[in-house]
């Protein structure tokens, strides 16, 4: 079998993106719209693009469990439904959202260009919820001054982490992503002294150098979002977070976007971080940083996205052959080798 093509879910991280998210309206006419365009989204890609490939322009697209519901597949991701919304020592809200548009590029005329083409498209059929534009924040910090996304997994690790596979054939090369977007009241953070802040975050804030475990406080934010399995193995996900805002009207904050080859390991994340380990020990992060949007998404596969712009149902994955049983004299039934016989 040929190796399936996935979305270019595993991207590095660009100096600029744009995140769109949008909620489709309830006719069969807006359904028609977007489905031409997922048949069109690759092409779309590639024509804006052409014009430099140093700016390395991409485009994820991710659809929310009412949208997917509406397209008649026939079939369902396992891990998708809607954002659930978390009640802790802070709140974690689920917001409205179809369809995710993850924009990357080096420049940010390709971005705008490409997120321009998409709403010339879909804007007449559609309801903007979100729109941020990200930057790259000098050596990859957030506006409060840590570096984001230093435990990325590598190499082999990344597909492992974010690509779904045999636990799910139908959907085998997919994705799942969870985005939140949070204001940061930075001149609350910048009152507390930097040791403080290290105490958060886990890091030291100029050396991004990680502190040993034994000197992590147990509401450090990297000890709430590092979770293991049963076996005691890392469960990792890929964060492509971009620092956004504006000075002028005061608004500092990251936009949290992660990939998963299933949704509950960052589930489980958020859970840690806005309930707490135990109940209670959550991530003090929350006291400056607030989350305003919630949103869950699965990222088909290349193939299955051009099968949703052509109104393809899928079939269920057609079950193995069974191994034949031997018979008793030991053969397994298969005929004589012998021609002639």
């Amino acid at each position: 079998m040929p190796p399936i093509a996935n979305q270019p879910i595993e991207g590095a991280l660009t100096r600029n993106a744009i995140f769109l998210t949008l909620s489709l309206h309830q006719d069969d006419a807006a359904l028609s719209v977007f489905r031409d365009l997922c048949a069109d989204l690759p092409s779309l890609v590639r024509a804006v693009g052409f014009r430099s490939a140093e700016a390395g322009l991409s485009c994820v697209l991710g659809l929310g469990s009412g949208l997917w519901d509406r397209l008649g597949i026939g079939l369902a991701p396992a891990g998708l439904h809607p954002f659930r919304e978390i009640a802790g020592v802070h709140r974690a809200p689920a917001t409205p959202g179809d369809i995710l548009f993850h924009i990357r590029a080096e420049r940010p005329d390709y971005c705008f260009e490409l997120a321009s083409q998409i709403m010339r498209r879909l804007g007449a059929v559609a309801t903007v919820e979100d729109e941020t534009q990200g930057f790259k924040f000098f050596d990859n910090r957030d506006l409060l001054g840590f570096v984001d996304g230093t435990e990325n997994p590598q190499g082999v690790d990344r597909a492992a982490a974010v690509a779904i596979g045999d636990e799910d054939p139908a959907f085998a090369g997919g994705s799942y992503v969870i985005v939140q977007k949070y204001l940061h009241d930075l001149a609350k953070w910048e009152a507390m002294p930097v040791e403080s802040q290290e105490r958060v975050i886990g890091r030291h804030k100029l050396s991004d150098i990680e502190f040993p475990d034994a000197d992590k406080a147990s509401f450090a934010h990297n000890v709430l979002t590092n979770i293991n399995d049963a076996q005691g193995n890392q469960l990792q996900i890929l964060r492509d977070n971009m620092p956004f805002g504006s000075p002028a009207h005061g608004e500092f904050g990251t936009y949290f976007i992660g990939y998963a080859r299933e949704p509950g390991r960052i589930e489980t994340m958020l859970e840690n971080m806005f309930v707490g380990l135990s109940p209670g020990n959550y991530d003090r992060i929350l006291d400056v940083s607030t989350a305003v949007t919630g949103g869950l998404f699965f990222v088909p596969a290349a193939g299955l996205l051009d099968r949703i712009g052509a109104g393809q149902a899928l079939a269920p994955p057609a079950p193995a052959e069974p191994e034949p049983e031997p018979r008793a004299d030991g053969s397994l039934g298969l005929g004589s080798l012998k021609q002639g016989d």
